[in-house]
């Protein structure tokens, strides 16, 4: 979090806020089952105060007290001990003061020194031309798990404090720092077991990227509260009397979806707030002594839950015999509940719930007596460290093959010897091939699953025994990359393409730098990169690929582009040689002189304006095709203009992670134009719904269609529709009419 210099004293109130803000530091590590090193937390906190002397936060405060605050966090709500809240406060000392590495080995001890150089690692620096720095930054951070899991936790413990004083910062850093977060923060305090914290980070980066819908959403969860508690109580009371009856001791609470998961279950499935039913799941805690009864015990609420509910057949999810990747253990099951909706219950014991909740802050809490924090951390690491096992060389691929293991849902499959593999969902044949061996993975050419033969993209399912069958004569082929789920399988994969491409790849290099040379231009970053925007080329080996394939040639159009920046004629050159069509460019467009393109002001919100005459400041996206009044965000494309995204775009999240300099936040400018805007809608079909349908459409809202495609299939009709709107409020008018014709079922913009 950035810092300004202001003046060089605190105030005795601001010091005693600081002196305050220490000791819960230090009550809650003393509090806590680590070993009690008091001194050397009580000089590192004298040796960041004395370092940051001075220093004041964006919001105005001492800097001091951000360090503090992390470790608080890394203390009590990760369950760090005294290296690493050590090293929390000692973490920006190197990167913006004047002390340096060695200072910190001097005064503390190399361990202590290692993390805050790790720490200062990931934060500073530039890192290369393939990437962006934030990319490469999340690149480095994950590769640190492998030396020292604590480098990630504080890292974790600084974000989080971070977004929770966010905003003091300017809106294009929100967006920036939100987007960053959603798209590799959160999903990596899921993967590490830290539930909490991955809430509250999704649901802080929900607030600033959506302001309104997070309002809207949180508002509407207040207002059904009572309702809710109404519904769980009459769920639950059978319950509690039969689990009472049994002699447990159990807490019984309805634990609701976050704001996040709520909002992005709307948007998924196209559904208004009052369809989302999985509003809230049952949780039963039961309080247990003895680890080794806590599954028999699960087992006996789960009979007991079906002896009074139906069970819904397909949706029980058995954590206790196999825990995930995470440590997570819990017994899911669903049923339906009185009012006729899905209830999801979730039987946990006290002590499962705990690690659930805050991870390894839990295994310490329930570790018998005093032990060594590191010991104890390699126990929890060794379950998550499949995801650095061969990290992808590009800072991009990275983070996109990261994700995959992040974000993924886990299944369970056996090989012929009965041995258990654990992947994420979707995974295939191909995926546990690789998974076994690289060899294997290479050379596959089917499996069996459950003795029957199926092909190499075949999707797995839990419990599944899979066979894997290879010939040496197999060879590993660029479509494999489809079917393939696992980050592992995939790094595998691109290497031993890359192997089998080498000499092609080298061909086309040997090409790239004699026609450069040829046409007397300089050999740099600039003009590769250049030459890659033209081709669409992904990096530099596909595009020396490309070209020592013979599927591309360089020719005289790309010598006046690298030799002539006009971000017109570029355009010219994307668009024609993305169609694979030789450019063609007039003389008198050569001679035109590039267009001089305003500086834009990161810092202030952009004005998006449209014109009645369709002039306009930016570009909209093609990948999410947003409608003015959307929430959007700009992002300064290469050749200067703004292109404009949904925020909730995909393609959108990936540029807010890697390049976030060039993000702007927006707001509309908008007079009279129409635009574009597409409609799903389902219902059941029946004689005069049509004709209601077109009729609201065309005659009462007066708006103008200009494709409507109606399919029925049995007592089922889908239609999709396509008009034009002036903004976006006017789509969500439509929808909110169309709902209220008998029979429509759903209603949402895709």
């Amino acid at each position: 979090m950035s810092s300004t210099p202001k003046n060089n004293f605190t105030t005795p109130e601001e010091d005693r806020l600081i002196e305050e803000a220490f000791k819960e530091v230090l009550d809650g590590y003393l509090s806590s089952n680590h070993r009690k090193k008091v001194e050397i937390i009580e000089r590192a906190f004298a040796f960041a105060k004395e370092a940051h002397k001075g220093i004041r936060r964006r919001s105005g405060e001492p800097y001091i007290l951000h360090p503090i605050a992390v470790a608080k966090i890394a203390s009590q709500e990760i369950g760090l001990g005294s290296t690493s809240i050590c090293a929390a406060l000692l973490h920006d000392v190197v990167e913006d003061t004047e002390y340096t590495v060695e200072d910190i080995e001097q005064n503390f001890g190399k361990k202590i020194a290692q993390l805050v150089e790790g720490l200062t690692k990931i934060s500073g620096g530039i890192f290369g031309d393939k990437a962006s720095a934030q990319a490469e930054n999340f690149r480095k951070l994950l590769l640190t798990m492998s030396e020292d899991i604590r480098v990630v936790l504080i890292k974790m413990a600084d974000r989080l404090h971070n977004m929770r004083t966010l905003g003091s910062m300017a809106p294009n850093k929100q967006y920036k720092i939100a987007g960053e977060t959603l798209y590799i923060y959160a999903p990596l305090a899921h993967r590490l077991g830290l539930f909490a914290i991955k809430t509250e980070l999704e649901n802080l980066s929900f607030k600033y990227e959506h302001p309104e819908a997070f309002k809207r959403i949180s508002e509407k969860i207040a207002a059904t509260e009572s309702q809710r508690a109404s519904i769980f109580e009459h769920f639950s009371a059978p319950i509690r009397r039969k689990l009472t009856d049994m002699g447990l001791e159990f807490t019984a609470k309805a634990r609701v979806k976050s704001a996040y998961s709520i909002w992005n279950k709307m948007e998924k499935k196209h559904i208004p707030f009052d369809e989302v039913y999985d509003l809230y799941a049952a949780r039963i805690i039961f309080e247990c002594d003895d680890p080794a009864k806590e599954k028999s015990i699960c087992w006996q609420i789960y009979s007991a839950i079906t002896d009074i509910y139906r069970i819904h057949p397909d949706r029980t999810r058995d954590w206790i015999s196999n825990p995930k990747a995470n440590g997570y253990q819990a017994l899911h099951l669903t049923v339906m509940g009185p009012d006729g909706n899905w209830v999801e219950v979730q039987i946990r014991s006290r002590r499962m719930d705990e690690i659930a909740e805050k991870g390894f802050a839990a295994h310490w809490k329930y570790k018998v007596g005093e032990g060594d924090e590191e010991s104890e951390l390699n126990v929890w690491l060794s379950t998550i460290k499949d995801i650095l096992d061969n990290p992808e060389p590009n800072a991009i691929d990275f983070l996109d093959t990261l994700k995959l293991n992040l974000f993924a849902s886990e299944i369970v499959v056996f090989t012929p010897k009965g041995e258990l593999l654990t992947l994420p969902a979707d995974s295939t044949v191909l995926d546990v091939a690789f998974n076994l061996h690289t060899r294997i993975g290479c050379q596959c050419i089917a499996g069996k699953v459950n003795h029957k033969l199926v092909p190499l993209s075949q999707k797995l399912n839990s419990g599944d025994q899979v066979e894997v069958l290879t010939s040496q004569s197999q060879q590993p082929k660029p479509e494999w990359m489809d079917f393939l789920a696992t980050a592992k399988a995939k790094t595998h994969l691109r290497k031993a393409l890359r192997k089998q491409q080498q000499p092609i790849v080298n061909a086309g290099r040997l090409i790239f730098e004699q026609f450069l040379r040829d046409n007397e231009i300089k050999d740099d970053n600039i003009a590769i990169t250049k030459v890659m925007g033209l081709y669409k080329a992904a990096s530099r080996e596909d595009l020396y690929y490309m070209l020592g394939n013979q599927e591309i040639m360089l020719n005289e159009y790309v010598v006046k582009t690298l030799k002539k920046d006009s971000s017109k004629t570029k355009r010219i050159l994307l668009k024609l040689i993305g169609m694979g069509k030789e450019p063609e460019t007039s003389a008198k467009k050569q001679q035109e002189p590039a267009p001089e393109k305003p500086k834009i002001n990161t810092k202030k919100t952009y004005v998006l304006r449209y014109g009645d005459n369709g002039e306009t400041n930016f570009r909209f996206a093609g990948c999410c095709c947003p409608v003015p009044g959307d929430d959007v965000l700009g992002f300064i494309a290469d050749d200067g203009e703004v292109e404009v995204h949904t925020l909730d775009c995909p393609r959108a999240a990936l540029l807010k992670a890697s390049y976030g300099p060039r993000i702007l936040s927006t707001s509309w400018e908008v007079s009279g134009n129409r635009f574009l805007a597409h409609i799903r809608i389902e219902g059941i079909d029946r004689h005069g719904i049509l004709h209601e349908l077109i009729s609201l459409i065309s005659t009462h809202l007066a708006l103008n269609i200009r494709a409507l495609n109606i399919r029925a299939e049995k007592e089922i009709f889908y239609a999709d529709l396509s008009l034009l709107v002036t903004d976006v409020g006017a789509v969500d008018d439509l929808c909110a009419k169309i709902r209220r014709i008998p029979g429509i079922q759903k209603v949402a913009r895709i």
